[in-house]
């Protein structure tokens, strides 16, 4: 069994000035991320109205299923046109681990 998990650093547009506009922005991401059988959560940012961290972990039977799955993701969240995807950090992690 294998788990990998990635964390999205994104910035958001300038209008988004309030929470009620971050929201606006990740929330749509987050139900779109569920889809591909992931579990998602808004993981960091909480203070700050222009950025986002979304968290994205998967298990699966094999790591090249797992990468698959965030390399999925991972460019359904870059191919967004209203935000900018900053960085992306990612972990495997096996039977070993």
């Amino acid at each position: 069994m294998f788990t990998e998990t990635a964390v999205f650093d994104l910035l958001l547009p300038s209008d988004s000035r309030s929470l009620k506009q971050k929201r606006s922005y990740v929330r749509p991401i987050i139900a779109m991320l569920r889809k591909f059988e992931v579990s998602v959560a808004e993981v960091g940012y909480h203070d700050l109205h222009g950025r986002a961290q979304i968290g994205v972990a998967v298990v699966g039977p094999d790591a090249a299923q797992c990468r698959a799955v965030i390399d999925t993701c991972e460019n359904q969240v870059a191919g967004r046109p209203e935000i900018d995807l900053l960085s992306v950090k990612r972990r495997v992690y096996g039977d070993d681990d």
